[in-house]
């Protein structure tokens, strides 16, 4: 299954839609303007709110904590790397690979993938497509690359 995620240009803090592949919007993206931290809350077409995402302070290096319906489902960290930013996913046992800063890269479980993100060059804004190989994983993986999202657009 795919989704799509375009994120506009010019926004007072992050608002924005996810989309299925007949263009729907399907869940929409807002994040906290004044807050300590990054916060992203994603929410369903009906208002519910299915995931948050918190940044941690006081850290070296960036970490975010993910909830999904109010449970703490996974923890995003930034590990040590002299050449190109790492990324680990604790909780749910996912690796991420490939080159991050460029939204060319996988999430993989056991060697297997379970989202493999392609930015989509020469749009206006941010545009990205998600291949998610289990539809249970919908959630957590959008959550999970909104995630890394923050951190590449931070050191940007």
């Amino acid at each position: 299954m795919k989704l799509y995620i375009k994120e506009k240009v010019f926004s007072w803090g992050d608002h924005f839609y996810v989309r299925d592949t007949a263009g729907r919007e399907k869940y929409e993206v807002r994040g906290e303007v004044f807050s300590l931290g990054k916060k992203l809350h994603i929410y369903d077409m009906e208002g519910r709110e299915v995931a948050l995402i918190m940044q941690r302070l006081l850290t070296f290096l960036p970490k975010y904590e993910v909830y999904v319906r109010e449970e703490k489902v996974a923890e995003v960290k930034q590990v040590f790397s002299f050449l190109c930013p790492r990324f680990v996913v604790e909780g749910l046992n996912w690796e991420v690979e490939g080159r991050i800063m460029w939204h060319d890269y996988e999430i993989t479980r056991n060697g297997s993938p379970v989202v493999t993100i392609r930015k989509e060059w020469m749009t206006w804004g941010d545009s990205y497509e998600l291949d998610i190989a289990n539809p249970a994983d919908e959630i957590f993986a959008l959550a999970v690359v909104l995630t890394i999202d923050c951190v590449a657009e931070a050191q940007d």
